[in-house]
């Protein structure tokens, strides 16, 4: 492929940013240079929150019909061009390529959602609050909203909030990653294809420099995330300054726990979509596997088996199962974490380091399958997030031992248990101490229709993404009191009488 110069998409524009340093992108499945990414300037960026400010006094006015005629509008561009958009994520990604047709179907569904919005914006009205007196809820937008894209998600973390935010008719400024800006660079041909007014959506490279001009900047009414717990911490002090509301998900933990009557079959297939499945590299990826001693052995026997035969490789090549990892440096963490691992007393008994590639793949970001036992919730594998397809398995007693694991850790993610108990659901479901839950499913994303979000330290904010959560962070609500008072010189009895009059005339015909 050609040599990508990534450009910003401001005010419907493409343009380079001349006094940027460009940092290189490279394609994880080769280790080879594919393009150069702006670190935009503050000026940039600035002037990108200028446009969507001009935008936004034109586009809250125009009415909903004509805001959905757009949103459906990129619905239908979605689809047209669904393969280019998921060719984009799986060489920049390196996400395997049924991955990314997989992900940009979600966004195309998110956005099947966003056009609900007629419906999830309606307000509310309380008639005969007193005499005459009627009072209305009218939710309306903010203003210019900023978000902040992780790698491992381009299109649907852009799903989660865009759609929702222009929709109820906000503008938006949108901060791909440099390690994955590709996608956003064929969405920004789809908003000029579908006419899409200048200034409604901005795309702005670069590093926290870009941010950090929303925090206090008075055209800014909130910032979104989606990234590690670290990030949304630095950024919720910095949107605390200014005021401003925030939407941050951050770092998870998830456990699966497997009891003692669960179907092995579709544990162990959910195991492998959820531990191995873009390389680990996504916040509901399963990190712990706790199993209750009945079944410890023969679950561990055959969690062994299956990620034995995971094919690593290309993330476009189909016969493979699980591409790379984003960066050099992801696949050197991911690396020490392993090391710790060992260093601190679990046991490997499946070794992912160096996997078996393709000659053309031999300076890609592999690594394969791992899999620890013997691990403690002290160890430091059992307690970071380590992004990666590192399984760390335990023998627990019961699930209250498992419940009282999950409450001790400091992510809320989300936790996924494998039963067909009934009790046992609805205890888990009711006791795990996170925030979204999973029975018999692997990865508990909840659909575009219901919110998506953790809790404690994997969310700071009030609300999560997509679904009512989504409609409520993006609008405000205006309240409306209303006395109704007849015209002057008119007595209202008068009125009163000469309706009932028409009344009984109508009833005498």
């Amino acid at each position: 492929m050609e040599f990508i110069r990534v450009r910003n998409f401001i005010d419907g524009k493409w343009e380079e940013d001349a006094s940027a340093e460009y940092v290189p992108l490279f394609n994880p499945s080769t280790g080879e240079q594919i393009g150069e990414v702006p670190l935009s300037t503050q000026a940039t960026s600035l002037r990108a929150i200028e446009s969507s400010a001009q935008a936004y006094g034109l586009w809250r006015k125009i009415s909903i019909g004509r805001r959905m005629k757009y949103i459906f509008s990129m619905h239908k561009a979605m689809e047209e061009n669904a393969e280019k958009l998921a060719f984009s994520i799986a060489v920049d990604q390196a996400k395997h390529i049924s991955e990314a047709r997989g992900e940009v179907g979600r966004v195309i569904e998110l956005i099947e959602t966003a056009c609900s919005i007629p419906t999830l914006i309606q307000g509310e009205t309380l008639n005969g609050i007193a005499g005459n007196i009627n009072g209305r809820v009218i939710r309306e937008p903010l203003g210019v909203f900023g978000g902040v894209s992780p790698f491992n998600f381009p299109a649907l973390v852009f799903g989660w909030f865009v759609p929702f935010a222009i929709g109820v008719g906000n503008t938006f400024i949108y901060k791909p990653s440099t390690q994955s800006p590709l996608f956003m660079q064929e969405m920004g041909k789809i908003f000029n294809d579908i006419g899409l007014p200048p200034g409604v959506i901005n795309i702005v490279h670069g590093n926290r420099k870009v941010p950090e001009t929303w925090y206090e900047h008075p055209a800014i009414s909130g910032v979104c995330l989606v990234g590690s717990t670290p990030t949304a911490k630095h950024i919720a002090q910095g949107c605390a300054r200014g005021a401003k509301r925030t939407m941050l998900l951050g770092g998870a933990k998830n456990y699966l726990v497997v009891m003692e009557d669960a179907d092995l079959d579709v544990f162990i297939d959910n195991f492998v979509h959820s531990c191995y499945g873009s390389a680990g590299q996504r916040c509901l990826a399963g990190s712990i596997v706790a199993i209750v001693p009945e079944i410890y052995d023969k679950a561990l026997e055959r969690m062994i088996e299956v990620s034995k035969t995971i094919k690593v490789g290309d993330a476009m090549d189909p016969s493979v199962y699980m591409g790379p990892v984003i960066s050099a440096q992801a696949k050197q963490t991911i690396e020490q974490y392993i090391e710790t691992g060992i260093e601190q007393g679990s046991r490997l008994i499946l070794d992912g380091r160096n996997p078996d590639v393709p000659d053309k793949n031999k300076k890609g970001y592999f690594v394969g399958p791992t899999i620890f036992t013997e691990v403690t919730p002290c160890r430091t594998i059992a307690k970071e997030e380590i992004f990666g397809p590192v399984v760390s398995v335990m023998k627990i007693a019961d699930m209250e031992d498992a419940l009282q694991l999950i409450r001790a850790q400091e992510f809320g993610n989300g936790a996924c248990i494998f039963t067909n108990n009934l009790f046992y659901t609805e205890k888990f479901i009711s006791e795990a101490d996170v925030g979204m839950v999973g029975v018999n499913v692997g990865v508990c994303a909840p659909h575009p229709y219901l919110p998506f979000g953790g809790i404690k330290d994997s969310l700071l904010g009030t609300d999560k993404v997509q679904g009512k959560d989504g409609i409520d962070f993006f609008t405000q609500n205006k309240v409306a009191t209303i006395r109704t008072v007849p015209p002057q010189g008119v007595e209202i009895m008068k009125i009163q009488s000469a309706g009932d009059k028409s009344i009984r005339s109508c009833v005498a015909q």
